[in-house]
C-alpha cells in the first residue's frame, strides 16, 4: 500500500491502518478492508478495488466506481453518498445519546424549553384578557389582585399592564379611571415596579398599531402616562429614557411629547390629571386636607399603624402624600407627647413604600418654607423642626441633603456698616428728589443701581427712611410715599421688617412728630388696602410688640381699628387727599368712570398691554374688582373674548389678585337678576365663566358652593 502515504488524507490513513491491524497477519494476499461502520445515514461501503494500486497516476479513491452502476455522489455534508464511505464520525445503528455524558449537548431540550415558555405566555395572555374584562364588569380591585397573584407568573405582569391600558383606551372614561385606580392599587404589592415600567414601554412602542383602531390613541395614551407619573407608579425619567429608544417617525414620540408638554407642564397639573376621567370628583384640596387631619387625629388616639396606612391608601392620592407628611410633622411640633407615634407612622409608611421619598422630602420642604410663620405660634419652631429632621435622617427614611438648609439663628443678611451708612445717605437724596419730581421710575432705577443684589436689610432700611421722611412732611408727600411703596414690589418680608424697624424707633420719632402713632397706623392700614401687606402680616407685626401699653401695640391696634370701619377702603385711600396716586381728589365715581372708559377703548382697539398700563396708572389695587366686574358684564353682553384675555393677562402679571377676582365675580353674581333683563342667558354664561376661572386658577374650587355669603366689608357696589 505504497500509495497511502502519498495520496490519502490523514483520517483515511488512520482508518486504513486500524483495518489492516485487525486482519490475519499470516495471509499473503492483500488484505481486504473490513466493512465501514454503518449508520442510518450511510449505506454499505463497497469492496476495495481489484488490481495493483501502484500503476495509476491518480488517486485510487478518485477513480474507483460503484459495482451497482449508480452514481456515488456524496450527500449533503460531504459524505454518505450511494456506494461511498460513510462519515467518519457516524455512529453504529441503534446508538442512543447519553444525557449523562459530560460532553452531551442537546438542541432538543432547548427547543422543548422555548416551546413550554411560549405555551405558558400564551396561556397567561388569555387569562389576563379575561381578568381585565371581568374587572371592568365587577370593579373589584381586591378580587383582581388575588387572581393575578394566583397565576404566579410575575415575569409576565407587564403584559397585564399593557392589556389593561390598551383595552381601557377604547372604552369610556369610567373604564379609563378604573384602569388607573387598579394600577395604583397593584403597584408594589402585586406588580413589581419594573413590570409596570416595561408595560408602559410596550404601550409606547405599539402606539403605531393602537392608532389604527383608536384614532386619538396618542392623546389617550399620553394621558395614561401622565396619570401614572402623577400617581407615582412611573418615574418622570420614563419620558426621556423611553424617548431615546424611539425612531423619529414613531407615534410613540408624539405620545411622550404630548404627555410632557401637554399635561405635565400645565399649572396645577396634578389635580387636573387626577380628575381627567371624572375620578375624585368630590376630592377637593380642602376635602383631602380635612380627611388627612381626621385620620392623623384618630391615629394619635389609637396608635394603630396598619389602620392609619389603610386610610392613607384609601385616599388614593399618592401625589398629595406630602400633605400627610407636613401635617404629621406639624402635629408632632405642636403636641410633643405625640411626636414618637407620628414619626413611627411616617417611618412605617416610607419603609413599605406607601409614601415615597420624594413626597417625604416635599412635605418637610413645605414646613421649612413656612417655618417663619410657624414661629409666631410655636416660639422654638426652628429648633423643633431641626430635631425632627435629624431623627428622620438618622433612621434612614428622609434624605436631609435634599432639603433647603434651615438656619437655627436666622437674621438679616449681614451687611457692612460702611455700606449701610453710604446707602442711607444716598437713599435720603433719592427720596427728597422724588418728593420734588414724583418720578417713580427714576426711584426704581436708582434703587436697582444702589442695591443691585436686592439685599433684604437694605430694602427694609429704604421703607423705614421713606415713611420717616414722609411723616415729617405734608399730606402730599405722605400720599406719594404710599404710592411709591405700592409700586416698588418689594418682598413682603422686607416691608414687614421695615415697619417693625419704624415702630421700634417710634419713641425717638415721637420727639419730633407727636402724632407718630396715628401716622404710623395710617401708613400700616394704607399698606394693607394697597395690598402691600396682608392681614396676616399685619398681625405678625403686632406680635413683635405684645405689651398692651407698648407703643408698637397701640400702632397696630389703631391700624386694625381703621380697617374694620365701614367703607374703610375708600376712607384710607383718601386719607391724605389722594386717590391712590399723586393726583389728588379722585372719588370712587371718578375711578369707576375711568375704568369704564379704558375698557371701552380696549374693546375697540384690543391692545392688552396698553389696557394693563392704564389699569396700573389708576393706582387703586384694592378697587380692581371693578375691572373684573365690568369686564365680565361686557363679555356676557357682547360675547367679546378680548375681555377674558385682558383678565388673564392682568392675573398673570399679578396686577389683579385672586382676592380681587373673587370679589369681582361675587359682584357679578349679585347683579345677575338685573343683567338677565338684557342678557337672557346671563346665569348660564356666568356658570360657564366660573368653571373657566377655576381652571385658570382665578377662583378657589369652593367658589359658588356657599352662594354669596362672603365678607365684603371693604367692597363697593
Amino acid at each position: 500500500m505504497d500509495y497511502t502515504d502519498k495520496f490519502m488524507s490523514n483520517e483515511h490513513q488512520e482508518q486504513y491502518r486500524s483495518v489492516s491491524e485487525s486482519a490475519d497477519p499470516s495471509s499473503a494476499s492483500p488484505p481486504t478492508p473490513s466493512k465501514s461502520p454503518r449508520s442510518p445515514r450511510s449505506p454499505k461501503s463497497p469492496r476495495s478495488p481489484r488490481g495493483k494500486p501502484g500503476g495509476s497516476p491518480g488517486s485510487p479513491l478518485k477513480n474507483q466506481k460503484s459495482h451497482s452502476g449508480r452514481a456515488g455522489d456524496p450527500k449533503k455534508g460531504g459524505y454518505g453518498g450511494k456506494g461511498t464511505w460513510g462519515g467518519l464520525l457516524d455512529m453504529e445503528d441503534g446508538h442512543v445519546d447519553d444525557p449523562n455524558d459530560p460532553n452531551y449537548i442537546s438542541d432538543k431540550e432547548d427547543t422543548k424549553f422555548i416551546t413550554r415558555t411560549n405555551e405558558k405566555f400564551e396561556e397567561f395572555k388569555k387569562k389576563a384578557t379575561v381578568m381585565v374584562e371581568e374587572y371592568f364588569a365587577n370593579d373589584d380591585v381586591i378580587s383582581t389582585a388575588n387572581e393575578l397573584r394566583e397565576l404566579e407568573m410575575p415575569s409576565y405582569y407587564f403584559y397585564f399592564v399593557k392589556k389593561l391600558v390598551s383595552i381601557a383606551m377604547d372604552r369610556r372614561d369610567k373604564e379609563k379611571e378604573m384602569a388607573s385606580i387598579l394600577l395604583s392599587s397593584l403597584y408594589g404589592d402585586v406588580i413589581d415596579p419594573q413590570q409596570v415600567y416595561k408595560g408602559f414601554q410596550k404601550l409606547v412602542h405599539s402606539a403605531d398599531d393602537l392608532i389604527v383602531d383608536i384614532p386619538n390613541a396618542v392623546d389617550i395614551l399620553a394621558l395614561f402616562i401622565a396619570r401614572a407619573i402623577v400617581d407615582d407608579i412611573l418615574p418622570p425619567s420614563f419620558l426621556t429614557k423611553t424617548m431615546a429608544y424611539l425612531s423619529k417617525d414613531s407615534k410613540g414620540v408624539d405620545v411622550i411629547k404630548r404627555a410632557e408638554k401637554g399635561y405635565l407642564s400645565a399649572p396645577l397639573h396634578a389635580e387636573t390629571i387626577e380628575r381627567c376621567w371624572g375620578g375624585s370628583k368630590n376630592k377637593t384640596i380642602e376635602y383631602l386636607k380635612a380627611k388627612i387631619n381626621d385620620l392623623l387625629v384618630e391615629y394619635v388616639v389609637s396608635g394603630d399603624v396598619k389602620e392609619a396606612c389603610r386610610c392613607i391608601k384609601d385616599l388614593n392620592v399618592p401625589h398629595f402624600h406630602h400633605e400627610i407628611v407636613k401635617r404629621a410633622v406639624l402635629m408632632a411640633m405642636e403636641k410633643r407627647q405625640a411626636e414618637s407615634r407620628l414619626l413611627d407612622l411616617l417611618k412605617h409608611a416610607s419603609e413599605v413604600g406607601l409614601i415615597n421619598s420624594s413626597q417625604v422630602s416635599k412635605g418637610y420642604g413645605r414646613i421649612i418654607d413656612s417655618v417663619d410663620d410657624l414661629s409666631l405660634d410655636i416660639p422654638n419652631a426652628k429648633v423643633l423642626l431641626q430635631s425632627l429632621i435629624s431623627k428622620a435622617a438618622s433612621e434612614g427614611w428622609l434624605s436631609a441633603s435634599s432639603l433647603r438648609s434651615l438656619s437655627l439663628h436666622p437674621g438679616k443678611q449681614v451687611v457692612e456698616d460702611t455700606i449701610v451708612k453710604s446707602f442711607k445717605k444716598k437713599i435720603e437724596s433719592i427720596i427728597r428728589e422724588y418728593f420734588l419730581s414724583g418720578d417713580i421710575s427714576e426711584v426704581i432705577c436708582c434703587l436697582e443701581f444702589e442695591n443691585s443684589s436686592s439685599v433684604s436689610e437694605l430694602n427694609a432700611i429704604f421703607v423705614k427712611k421713606l415713611i420717616t421722611l414722609a411723616m415729617d412732611r405734608k399730606n402730599r408727600e405722605k400720599e406719594m410715599a404710599s404710592v411709591l411703596l405700592s409700586s416698588l414690589c418689594f418682598p413682603s418680608d422686607d416691608v414687614v421688617s421695615g415697619f417693625i424697624m419704624l415702630i421700634e424707633s417710634a419713641e425717638d420719632t415721637a420727639l419730633d412728630i407727636p402724632v407718630v402713632v396715628e401716622d404710623l397706623a395710617m401708613f400700616l392700614a394704607r399698606a394693607e388696602v394697597d395690598e402691600v401687606l396682608t392681614p396676616q402680616e399685619l398681625e405678625e407685626i403686632g406680635s413683635h410688640f405684645p405689651g398692651s401699653n407698648s407703643l408698637g401695640n397701640k400702632v397696630t391696634q389703631t391700624a386694625i381699628s381703621l380697617l374694620k370701619a365701614r367703607l374703610s377702603g375708600e376712607r384710607i385711600l383718601r386719607c391724605w387727599g389722594g386717590g391712590g396716586s399723586c393726583n389728588n381728589g379722585w372719588s370712587i365715581e371718578d375711578v369707576k368712570d375711568k375704568i369704564g372708559k379704558l375698557l371701552e377703548e380696549f374693546e375697540a382697539g384690543g391692545d392688552t398691554r396698553e389696557a394693563c398700563r392704564c389699569i396700573k396708572e389708576v393706582g387703586m389695587p384694592f378697587f380692581h374688582h371693578e375691572v373684573v366686574k365690568k369686564s365680565m358684564v361686557i363679555l356676557m353682553e357682547n360675547k367679546n373674548e378680548r375681555m377674558w384675555r385682558l383678565l388673564k393677562q392682568c392675573f398673570d402679571m399679578q396686577l389683579i389678585t385672586m382676592n380681587q377676582m373673587t370679589k369681582g365675580f361675587i359682584r357679578v353674581e349679585e347683579s345677575l337678576d338685573d343683567l338677565a333683563l338684557d342678557v337672557p342667558d346671563a346665569k348660564k354664561q356666568f356658570k360657564n365663566l366660573i368653571e373657566r376661572a377655576k381652571v385658570e386658577g382665578w377662583l378657589d374650587n369652593s367658589f359658588g358652593t356657599n352662594g354669596t355669603e362672603q365678607d365684603l366689608s371693604n367692597g363697593y357696589c
